[in-house]
């Protein structure tokens, strides 16, 4: 922004236009600023646009890696998960920024309530805990539990995991976590999904709950799949939504949702689905 016109007579005047370039210089540069309790704004919108973190961006918090949702590949961030945003930035006029964060900060909707992200796309359960600090999208992934095990251990439910006295391992923060807890079992948690394969592999436990696309994915791997195999699925009806912050910004809301449903009536989603699952919807169980 540039000052139109300058008066060469009085001082008093040039005083006052200078100060007020100087307060000008001081803000430019930066697209957010601190409000009283420390969150950072979001940025003015584009006309007929949402309010955003960054202009130009539509800025996604996820907790890497979660394969195949979202994960690294080489120096870019891909997936499903991506892929599902992508459709609504697109739609937008908006280049994806990913920013990976803890999944408890996500979850508890103070990532967006921040001002870190304008969503979070992280394989994350629609729940109504979840739903007291966070604006859903409309469903965009129908998800089942899994249980993988060392070969041979010979369960297949969590009655004979219980029975038989083995160690259960599961995600911290996840439903996975919650629903074995419901159903009387205390897995040793770990940090992240990576973390929870690594203490399987090593022993911590001998059977671990997580996502079935997750552990699908897992299972492609030869030396995973020669010590390891899928004992048993959770059906546990679960739903994968896109995160906004409470109070969410209708455009962006509604630019997702309509991403969404379009992608599923045109056939986008099954493209993308089969893309990173290999199979068609309903088919993974």
């Amino acid at each position: 922004m540039g000052l139109s016109f300058l008066s060469r007579r009085t001082l008093a005047v040039g005083a006052v236009v200078v100060a007020g370039a100087l307060g000008l210089s001081a803000c430019g540069g930066d697209t957010t600023s601190a409000s009283s309790d420390g969150a950072a704004s979001s940025s003015a919108p584009a006309a007929g646009g949402p309010k955003l973190v960054t202009p130009g961006k539509l800025t996604t918090c996820t907790n890497l890696p979660y394969e195949p949702f979202q994960f690294k590949e080489g120096d870019k961030t891909v997936g499903f998960d991506v892929d599902i945003v992508d459709l609504a930035a697109k739609k937008l006029g908006l280049t994806q920024e990913i920013v990976d964060i803890d999944f408890a900060v996500i979850k508890s909707g103070a990532a967006m309530a921040a001002g870190k992200c304008d969503v979070a796309a992280a394989g994350m359960t629609i729940t109504p805990e979840r739903q007291a600090n966070i604006t859903f999208s409309v469903p965009y992934f129908d998800a089942t539990q899994a249980l993988l095990a060392k070969k041979g251990v010979g369960v297949k439910t969590l009655d004979e995991i219980k029975a038989k006295g083995l160690k259960l391992g599961a995600q911290a923060s996840t439903t996975g976590l919650d629903y074995v807890k419901k159903q009387g079992l205390n897995p040793k948690e770990f940090a992240d999904s990576p973390k929870e394969l690594l203490g399987l592999q090593s022993g911590q436990a001998d059977v671990i709950v997580q996502d079935l696309p997750v552990v699908l994915t897992w299972l492609k791997k030869p030396e995973i799949a020669d010590k390891f195999e899928l004992v048993g699925s959770l059906d546990t009806g679960e739903q994968y939504g896109i995160g906004l912050k409470k109070q969410a910004d209708p455009i962006l809301l509604k630019a997702i949702n309509d991403a969404v449903t379009t992608a599923k009536s045109d056939g986008t989603y099954e493209q993308i689905f089969v893309k990173w699952f290999g199979k068609k919807p309903g088919e993974l169980g």
